[in-house]
């Protein structure tokens, strides 16, 4: 299954939008730089995450998201958060990866 990587804000970009529609159930979508601001929760952004949960596993570079000053805002439940060696075990994991700039 493949892993998703999304690096732009979902504000500034679909990005996020376009690897949705096409990941499969089973991938794994790795949101990192300004991609970090998807996880967070209450944003106009949060229900296409919550819509694909139950199917695609979320995470979230947690460097990434101290970097913006993020540490302190609610993320939406079930994001797991991944430091740089998480998202070297998740680059193993999947059988390729695609990244969505």
């Amino acid at each position: 299954m493949l892993l998703h990587t999304v690096n732009k804000s979902p504000f500034e970009r679909n990005s996020l939008e376009s690897c949705l529609r096409v990941a499969e159930d089973g991938a794994g979508v790795l949101l990192i730089e300004d991609g970090v601001y998807a996880a967070m929760d209450n944003t106009q952004v949060s229900d296409l995450i919550k819509k694909r949960m139950g199917n695609v596993k979320f995470y979230v570079l947690g460097p990434d998201v101290d970097a913006r000053g993020l540490g302190n805002q609610s993320m939406i439940d079930g994001v797991e958060s991944v430091d740089y060696a998480g998202f070297v075990d998740l680059v193993e994991k999947h059988s390729a990866t695609q990244a969505w700039v």
